[in-house]
C-alpha cells in the first residue's frame, strides 16, 4: 500500500508553526531544499536528512533570482504532484512549496553576497547566480530553522558557498553534504538531464569518464595545467559544443591549484554544454 503524500504548506507562518510543534515535542528537524523535478539524487538527500533527524522538511521552489538572462527559468521542469508522491516514500514529513510572492514580497530589496568561493567556476560563467543562491538559502534556513540541512555534492561549489555562508553568519544549523547520485553509466543525476535528446544522453556520460581519466593522470603525477587542457580537448572531441571550465581546485576554498602536480586536497570540477543542455560534475581527486 502506497504511503500518503506529505502535507503541503505554502506560507512561512504555516511552516514555522509545524516546526515549533515538533520542537516542543523534543524532535530534531532536518531540511532538504530543492527546486523540484525530483529524481533519485533528491530522494537520497531526504533519506540522508532522515538519518540525522526525527522530522524532515523538503522545500520546492524554483528560485528566479539564481537564473540569469537567457537561462532556463521558464523551461525548468515543474511537477509538484509527482514530486509529492515521490517524497511520500522517502521519509518527508512536510513539503514547503511557497509562491514567488511569499518568498519575495513586493518591495523585497535584500541580497546576500558571499565573496571568494563564489568567484571562480560557475561564479564566472553565471554572473549573479550565487547571490541568488545565497539569498534564497539564507531565507529558507531562517524560515525553517532546521537542526541539519542537506545539500548535494553534485553542486559542489554551491555546497561550499552555503558552508561559508552558515559559518560567517553564525547560523545555528549543521550542513551535511550528500554524495552525488549517478546513473549506471556514470552520468550525474540532474533535473536538467530531461533536456537531453536520446543521442545526447548517450554522449553525456563522457563528462564523468573524462573527470575519472583526469584524476588517474593527476594521481600519476601529471601537471594540473596539462590534465585540464587534455580534459577540455576530450570533451570537445566527445561532442560537447562549449566547455565552460575543467579545473582542479582546493577542496575547501576552491583556490586554483597547479600548474604542477597537486600537493593539497583537491576537487576537479567541470561544466560543459551538450546540445542545449549545460551539465556540471565534479569528483574528489
Amino acid at each position: 500500500m502506497s504511503q500518503p503524500s506529505p502535507p503541503i504548506v505554502r506560507t512561512v507562518q504555516a511552516l514555522r508553526a509545524q516546526v515549533r510543534a515538533w520542537r516542543a515535542a523534543g524532535e530534531r528537524v532536518g531540511f532538504a531544499p530543492t527546486m523540484g523535478a525530483l529524481h533519485e539524487g533528491h530522494l537520497s538527500l531526504v533519506r540522508l536528512a532522515r538519518r540525522h533527524a526525527d522530522r524532515v522538511v523538503v522545500s520546492i521552489f524554483v528560485n528566479p533570482t539564481q537564473f540569469g538572462p537567457g537561462e532556463d527559468f521558464d523551461a525548468y521542469p515543474r511537477s509538484e504532484a509527482r514530486d509529492a508522491e515521490l517524497l511520500a516514500g522517502a521519509g518527508c514529513d512536510l513539503l514547503f512549496a511557497p509562491t514567488a510572492a511569499e518568498m519575495y514580497p513586493q518591495g523585497f530589496s535584500t541580497t546576500v553576497t558571499v565573496s571568494g568561493v563564489t568567484e571562480p567556476l560557475d561564479g564566472a560563467a553565471r554572473p549573479g547566480h550565487f547571490s541568488g543562491v545565497a539569498t534564497v538559502v539564507s531565507k529558507l534556513l531562517n524560515q525553517c530553522g532546521p537542526d541539519v540541512a542537506v545539500f548535494g555534492e553534485k553542486d559542489y561549489q554551491q555546497l561550499q558557498v552555503i558552508r561559508r555562508l552558515v559559518r560567517d553568519l553564525d547560523l545555528p544549523v549543521e550542513i551535511v553534504g550528500a554524495p552525488t547520485a549517478r546513473a549506471q553509466d556514470g552520468l550525474a543525476l540532474s533535473s536538467r538531464n530531461a533536456y537531453l535528446t536520446a543521442d545526447e544522453r548517450q554522449t553525456a556520460p563522457a563528462l564523468a569518464y573524462t573527470l575519472t581519466a583526469a584524476i588517474e593522470r593527476l594521481h600519476a603525477g601529471a601537471p594540473v595545467a596539462e590534465v585540464e587542457t587534455e580534459a577540455v580537448a576530450a570533451l570537445a572531441a566527445a561532442g560537447f559544443s562549449r566547455i565552460d571550465y575543467v579545473e582542479v581546485r582546493g577542496a575547501e576554498d576552491l583556490a586554483r591549484l597547479g600548474p604542477g602536480p597537486i600537493a593539497a586536497p583537491a576537487r576537479i570540477l567541470a561544466a560543459a554544454v551538450l546540445g542545449k543542455t549545460r551539465l556540471i560534475d565534479n569528483m574528489p581527486v
